[in-house]
């Protein structure tokens, strides 16, 4: 069985990403955009809480798994 996804913030995944080298490229409203050396976009909204299946949308584009992500909190 998977491990259940936590329960983060926009910020939450933008800063646990910038510790694998993404980047903020840009933001438009409440997105922000995020790209790494391997020229590998990620899109976070930055809502206090974001919905399990953005979550799991987000980790898919960064191509992370549930494991990966907890460590990188």
């Amino acid at each position: 069985m998977s491990p259940s996804l936590p329960i983060v913030s926009g910020r939450d995944v933008v800063r646990a990403l910038a510790k694998i080298g993404f980047l903020e490229v840009s933001q438009r409203g409440s997105h922000v955009k995020l790209r790494n050396e391997a020229n590998r976009t990620v899109i976070v909204p930055m809502h206090r809480e974001l919905a399990r299946g953005t979550l799991r949308s987000v980790l898919r584009q960064a191509d992370l798994t549930v494991e990966g992500f907890t460590e990188l909190l």
